[in-house]
């Protein structure tokens, strides 16, 4: 089986104050479509979405994404994940053997007897890498779904432990120090570990990917698990944050006033500006003072 090519050499010329027009090559992070596709019982099926996302993790891209959208509440409703046109498959939990990756198409076909909300899926559900929020109805579409409640039992984190999560954000993001061009999610316990990564040209991709590998592996809810984000907080990353029950997001940029409104009207912990030796607490009080 061939890997999945998530970078890609490009001539450029280099400028500087020091040589003009200097003639090498640059890596870049691949950003292709994906389309999303759900398959029902009755051999019929539906595209739901199409993102612009880095190849790689697209089982986990496609679960996760219909996790956080509040089309699927469980690993079990999923009867194969694959790509579309291909002979080989990737099963929940399982990658055939010899698989191919390299299609543009994923569907997730549904077991018997699981019914989904087809008018959730009319909400034109069109995201691209730029913009997670493109293509949404409104506002008010977005806040539909969400019933998952942060647990009452929230972990106390030190500042100590904030501090050091982009550093051991930063040593894992291994195709961001090749070519600077992609976005990271990670989960870190309360003890400051990190469980998971996942980096993609979509930071809503990047987080999709992340909870998406939890779910089918059916440890979602993520109750007592602290989020980083690599760059800012929008209102889609605290909503699929919520949808997946994760009470603490960290963010090296700066959050929305939207991301900020949500994550105080279901007692989230925010914090942003996570970097330099300080952030700060938008919401919340699991950081002790």
């Amino acid at each position: 089986m061939q890997p999945v090519s998530i970078t890609s050499n490009i001539s450029v010329e280099r400028v500087s104050v020091i040589a003009d027009g200097r003639k090498t090559t640059d890596l870049l992070a691949v950003e292709e479509p994906l389309e999303i596709r759900i398959g029902f019982p009755d051999g019929t099926h539906a595209a739901v979405s199409i993102t612009m996302r880095t190849p790689g993790d697209d089982a986990e891209l496609a679960a996760g994404f219909l996790f956080t959208e509040g089309i699927l509440s469980s690993a079990d409703q999923i009867k194969v994940i694959k790509h579309c046109g291909l002979k080989t498959a990737k099963g929940v939990g399982t990658v055939a053997r010899g698989a191919a990756r390299h299609s543009n198409t994923i569907r997730v076909d549904l077991n018997q007897g699981v019914e989904v909300d087809l008018d959730r899926l009319k909400r034109n559900f069109y995201t691209t890498s730029s913009c997670g929020v493109c293509g949404k109805s409104s506002i008010e579409a977005l806040r539909t779904g969400i019933s998952a409640a942060i647990s009452d039992i929230v972990p106390q984190i030190s500042p100590a432990i904030i501090h050091s999560l982009p550093e051991r954000l930063q040593a894992s993001q291994n195709v961001f120090e090749k070519t600077g061009g992609l976005h990271a999610s990670a989960l870190f316990d309360a003890n400051g570990e990190m469980i998971i990564i996942r980096e993609d040209v979509g930071r809503h991709n990047a987080l999709d990917k992340l909870i998406g590998a939890k779910f089918l592996a059916a440890e979602a809810p993520l109750a007592g698990k602290i989020l980083l984000l690599s760059g800012r907080i929008s209102f889609e990353l605290v909503q699929k944050a919520l949808m997946a029950g994760i009470p603490i997001i960290a963010g090296i940029g700066a959050p929305s006033s939207l991301a900020v409104e949500l994550a105080k009207e279901y007692r989230m912990t925010l914090l942003g500006f996570v970097r330099g030796g300080r952030f700060n607490i938008y919401s919340g009080e699991s950081v002790l003072p």
